[in-house]
């Protein structure tokens, strides 16, 4: 057992990896180091947590312990980098309901600490939790029924919001938007009546209160997110994100410990961050994000003219061979496909022949922040290469061919041209500048937000259909 003074001296160290941690992620170079950090400081963390003033019951934690990180060892050896999307809203639905269980758990311990008081005042079995609620004074008890509220309510929509995120990501939910009968309207009527069960378990109510206080939030959290559609995911997984945060550091705040207020904050608020940058680049309302389906179109779209053109390998190695200036755009067709790999071949022959090759990633490519930048980044891209849209858009009129990878409303368009069309205003890739375009793409369909795409009918776009893994792999051996 440590004394206190330990477990505040790693809490400080852990807090400080923490931060380094988030600062490094924001670097490619720097991203393994970082990443490091946060390890170092997860292990600080839980070492010298489970080894502090109050805490027992080893024969149990022990073996949790192991289970866990067992189960995480196998985990991050079986999934592959494209499910990382769907891994994160998994770890975000476990932070979530574990807030729900840790509040409730508190509560507990609140009345039979006051039941105790109440019979004889002393307490003849007590944990260290409870050592603590039998310290504070009234207005204290009343602060952490509001943190036991919070933690249940952010918990709980956290948990079923990250379970139907994950399975829109994963493919075993559909991806447009679903709502009950009623719609926006029983989101609201579950809020009040959550509000209501909070003044009722403010005022003395039974422990019911939190249990239905639970399953009301369990159900905004599932009806808010059926109802985003799947092309808004990238924000949807940021904001879940930033719940997961603001869910643990209301525990820490109940729980009275400052290493899960310090983290859950900076989870919090970085995630906040980050999904204010997704709604920029997609030129979204964070608020009508949350509250509805991808788009609003005013109108009806402009009709498109023209035809999709196809073209085979050799078309398309002949367009590479003559080129000077190539820009790749992946999306998340390059995932599914993991044709990472095929695309670092060819980048790697096509330099080798002497031609100037980029990537342009748009900020919303794929279905997680950075997962382009992952993929390519396991594939062995020099980081050099890999440029965001501000830093890249201004150079595809002066590019001789682009390649779009599985990427469609990044590319579209109409985003610029149709003022009517669901994605209209968001900042767009404007790969149609370039003086050659070709689309690896599996088939003429509309893509995973169902909108349709003028790109694809333009006189200078090829449409190179296929696998993208195997139709790279076609590719490769014809580039001289």
């Amino acid at each position: 057992m440590l004394g206190q003074g330990f477990v505040s001296a790693a809490a400080i160290a852990a807090s400080v990896l923490f931060i380094l941690s988030l600062g490094g992620l924001s670097n490619q170079e720097k991203a393994k180091r970082a990443v490091w950090y946060g390890i170092v400081g997860m292990a600080l963390a839980v070492f010298f947590t489970s080894l502090g003033p109050g805490i027992g019951g080893y024969w149990w934690l022990i073996p949790m312990m192991v289970i866990g990180a067992g189960i995480g060892v196998y985990v991050a050896g079986k999934v592959e980098m494209t499910e990382m999307p769907q891994l994160v809203a998994a770890l975000h639905s476990f932070v979530g309901l574990a807030a729900v269980f840790v509040a409730w758990s508190a509560d507990l311990e609140r009345r039979r600490v006051l039941a105790a008081q109440a019979a004889d005042g002393v307490m003849q079995e007590f944990s260290a939790f409870a050592a603590l609620v039998a310290t504070k004074a009234p207005d204290e008890l009343t602060f952490l029924q509001i943190e036991v509220v919070f933690a249940i309510f952010i918990g709980a929509v956290t948990f079923t919001g990250s379970v139907v995120a994950f399975g829109k990501l994963a493919g075993k939910v559909d991806g447009k938007p679903r709502q009950l009968p009623g719609g926006h309207l029983l989101n609201a009527g579950a809020a009040v009546l959550s509000l209501l069960l909070a003044i009722l378990y403010l005022n003395g109510a039974g422990f019911w209160t939190l249990i239905v206080l639970a399953a009301l939030s369990f159900f905004i959290g599932y009806h808010l997110i059926m109802g985003i559609g799947g092309a808004d995911m990238p924000v949807v997984v940021s904001m879940l994100n930033s719940y997961s945060g603001w869910a643990a550091a209301a525990v820490g705040f109940t729980l009275s410990n400052d290493l899960l207020i310090v983290t859950g904050a900076l989870v919090g608020s970085s995630g906040a961050i980050l999904s204010y940058i997704m709604c920029k680049a997609m030129n979204r309302n964070f608020v009508n994000v949350i509250l509805g389906g991808f788009g609003g179109s005013q109108g009806p779209a402009a009709e498109i003219e023209g035809e999709q053109v196809a073209i085979d390998a050799g078309g398309v190695a002949s367009a590479l061979n003559d080129a000077d200036s190539v820009i790749i755009v992946p999306g998340y067709g390059m995932a599914v496909a993991q044709a990472q790999t095929a695309v670092s071949d060819l980048v790697r022959k096509l330099r080798a022949s002497g031609k100037t090759v980029r990537f342009g990633i748009h900020p919303v490519a794929g279905r997680l922040p950075g997962h382009m930048n992952v993929l390519l980044a396991e594939a062995k891209v020099p980081y050099d290469i890999v440029l965001e849209m501000d830093e890249i858009n201004d150079d595809f009129a002066t590019t001789d061919v682009v390649i779009v990878i599985g990427s469609n409303d990044i590319v579209n368009p109409a985003a610029e041209e149709d003022p009517n069309s669901p994605i209209a205003g968001m900042p767009v890739l404007k790969v149609w500048e370039a003086k050659q375009v070709f689309v690896s793409k599996r088939g003429q369909g509309t893509g995973y937000s169902g909108i349709e795409n003028p790109l694809f009918f333009k006189d200078n776009t090829r449409m190179f259909y296929g696998d993208a893994r195997d139709s790279l792999n076609a590719l490769l051996p014809l580039i001289d």
